[in-house]
């Protein structure tokens, strides 16, 4: 029996949500990001009919567009609609897994001996519509793979439905742009060799794409060939992330501790920019040497950047730690989490903050998590490090270890 795995997205969501709070913006372009030197979030289709993109930066949109509204993003609002699809899905499918704050795989394996797979999920994207008021889009095939790239062809509100039959004559004809998984180096270095096409890739040699691009070489051309067992991953929402840090010895040494905390609220901001998520609670803990215990926490703006981020923990601490008692323990957590697809708060930061970001969890990535840090977060003493005023960038000085 062939799995029936649908892809469900909902359209221009961000976009969707400031119309829905502000009815007059509808038919107009509209531009969802941060200030002038942001970049855009999201863009209603009569935006995108001037070329504008996710991720241009609004300056360049708005030379595109200039009579688009730019609107500001409401990451709460946006959380808030998030968790209202997901209610429904959650509660009329027997298998949801949600792939960020705005797609969502189902697996309805099975559901086509009693109602009929296409339409129950039809009838499932028009009550998400009615209840919510945000048009969504999905597409129905055998695999994730196939759904994603066909409910990307559908929109918007397409429903679509790709049998087995058929997923090979529906591939063969895309870009290779279409096929989850290849980005930008992965497409310059295909098309130099003349794939374009999912045909072109899908008729390749196994072991040739194997040679080229390794493990990621036979999975692409899988993909390409309609193939895909991925599973669909019930959907389990993470409450929070955290760590601690116990000294060997119960210290008095402020400058260290603040130290450390840089250090610790740096890498679990990667970890959130690598999971996709978006804080908006945090919360510091002390422990003192006599084994009290003190939690005090502050509401913040979702985001997922260093330099935010330590700003509110080390201001955290000021007004905490006031004991002047040795600690023992100090521990940080973040909660409040909502998912995303991009990688910090588009919202709220420059395109050259962002820029900054992805290059070093870039670095990151390849070589490490220490091949790259603040100076402000090294445990060990050094006279290498310079008042934090001297970047312009406001966000500490960074260093790669050799």
């Amino acid at each position: 029996m062939s799995r029936a795995i649908v892809h469900m997205d909902l359209d221009t969501f961000f976009v969707s949500c400031v119309q829905l709070q502000n009815p007059r913006l509808k038919n107009l372009p509209v531009i969802v990001g941060g200030g002038e030197r942001g970049v855009v979030a999201s863009c209603s289709y009569e935006a995108r009919k001037f070329g504008v993109r996710s991720a241009m930066p609004i300056r360049m949109a708005l030379q595109l567009c200039p009579e688009a509204k730019v609107i500001k993003g409401d990451m709460e609002l946006f959380a808030q609609k998030s968790h209202e699809v997901t209610q429904i899905i959650e509660e009329r499918s027997p298998v949801v897994e949600k792939a960020s704050i705005d797609e969502f795989y189902l697996d309805i394996t099975g559901m086509d001996r009693f109602y009929g797979c296409y339409k129950f999920t039809n009838e499932l994207a028009k009550s998400v519509t009615k209840e919510t008021g945000l048009p969504i889009s999905f597409a129905l095939s055998t695999n994730k793979t196939v759904s994603k790239i066909a409910t990307g062809e559908g929109k918007p509100r397409g429903n679509l439905q790709i049998p087995e039959s058929m997923i090979r004559p529906f591939l063969n004809p895309l870009s290779i742009r279409k096929i989850p998984g290849i980005g930008e180096q992965s497409f310059k270095s295909l098309s130099q060799i003349g794939i374009r096409s999912i045909e072109n890739l899908a008729e390749m040699p196994q072991t040739y794409m194997q040679g080229m691009f390794g493990k990621n070489g036979l999975e692409l051309w899988k993909k390409a060939n309609g193939i895909d067992n991925n599973p669909v991953q019930p959907y389990r929402e993470r409450k929070s992330i955290s760590t601690e840090h116990t000294f060997l010895q119960d210290t008095i040494d402020i400058a260290s501790v603040k130290s450390l905390l840089v250090h610790m609220v740096e890498k679990l901001a990667y970890q959130l920019r690598q999971e996709q998520w978006l804080p908006s609670v945090v919360t510091l803990k002390i422990r003192y040497a006599n084994f009290d215990t003190e939690p005090k926490q502050f509401k913040i703006p979702y985001t997922s950047c260093d330099h935010v981020l330590i700003k509110y923990v080390l201001s955290l601490f000021d007004k905490l730690y006031q004991r002047r008692m040795r600690i023992r323990l100090v521990g940080v957590r973040f909660s409040g989490l909502v998912r995303g697809t991009y990688q910090i708060n588009i919202f709220e930061d420059t395109v050259e903050m962002m820029a900054l970001y992805q290059a070093m969890d870039k670095i990151k990535n390849r070589f490490g998590f220490d091949a790259v840090t603040r100076c402000a977060g090294t445990i060990l003493k050094t006279k290498q490090a310079k008042p934090e005023e001297e970047n312009p960038l406001k966000g500490g000085l960074y260093y790669k270890n050799m």
